[in-house]
């Protein structure tokens, strides 16, 4: 699998979607030397690197009733809907320990993108300037969605949700030698995003960062255009996309329990098809 990229968008608690179908990888050993994800797509990608099953089904469903995992409390009290602490902390060091190890020896390179709230633009970490000590403080920036959730600062820049700049990183896969590119999205075929409509909302909150205030206003424009570009990619054969098959009822900060396995299942069942129709010719091309 030289030259092939694992491409992996974010959406929240749409991704338990991508949690089945990295899922239904790790139960069948099918890994790619590359994987660059956002927002919630690259925390779901790390427990895929570090072999660990059933994690990321754990961490993203049954602790989503939990008030310290995503709550209004956590929005009131703590400035984060989602609780940080326990997402990158407690969880991962105690509740569900996440494998640090096995994901730092793993023969892939990880590479996640985050939002510079001055400039607006992506800026990406990989295994080298990743570690032990670091490496959940870019998953909580990557992970820290607009209005909901606190700046976060790492070597005192002010970051935000990877996926406000770069919502499906292909381009930077394919910069960095992939050419050819699985997809991993949360959304059904046709979806297209539609204008933001709480403008003077976002200019009171963000003032001082008028270029991420640009870079909100305009998103849906970015990202379907970019939806557009990948359906086109789609039909020459440079990328495989793998999105929801069935429509679905799962929000971005979901926490029915059913809702969002059912759509973890659809998931895990996609990817099977995937791996039937193209298991064999993975190795060399699509």
């Amino acid at each position: 699998m030289i030259n092939m990229g694992l491409v992996l968008e974010g959406g929240g608690m749409r991704c338990v979607y991508t949690a089945g179908v990295l899922e239904t990888f790790l139960e069948n050993d099918t890994r790619f030397p590359y994987v660059i994800g956002v927002s919630a797509g690259a925390v779901i990608g790390t427990s895929y690197i570090s072999k660990q099953k059933g994690r990321n089904k754990k961490v993203t469903i049954d602790f989503v009733k939990d008030k310290r995992y995503l709550s209004l409390r956590n929005l009131i009290f703590k400035k984060n809907i989602f609780g940080f602490d326990f997402l990158f902390n407690q969880l991962p060091n105690s509740i569900v320990p996440f494998d640090y190890e096995s994901f730092f020896k793993a023969d892939t390179k990880f590479v996640v993108g985050v939002t510079n709230c001055k400039n607006g633009e992506a800026e990406y970490f990989s295994m080298n300037n990743l570690n032990n000590q670091n490496l959940m403080e870019y998953l909580k920036a990557t992970s820290s969605i607009p209005f909901v959730s606190e700046f976060s600062i790492i070597n005192g820049k002010t970051y935000l949700d990877g996926g406000l700049s770069d919502a499906i990183p292909l381009k930077k896969s394919i910069e960095d030698g992939n050419s050819k590119n699985i997809i991993v999205l949360t959304q059904n075929k046709g979806y297209r995003k539609k204008t933001f409509r709480f403008k003077k909302i976002i200019r009171l909150k963000y003032n001082k960062y008028p270029e991420l205030v640009s870079l909100i206003e305009n998103r849906h424009n970015i990202y379907n255009r970019m939806l557009e570009e990948i359906e086109k990619q789609e039909e020459v054969g440079n990328v495989i996309v793998i999105r929801p098959s069935v429509p679905f009822k799962v929000k971005r900060l979901e926490k029915n329990k059913g809702r969002l396995l059912s759509l973890y299942n659809i998931g895990k069942k996609d990817a099977e098809v995937f791996l039937k129709n193209y298991s064999e010719s993975l190795i060399t091309d699509f």
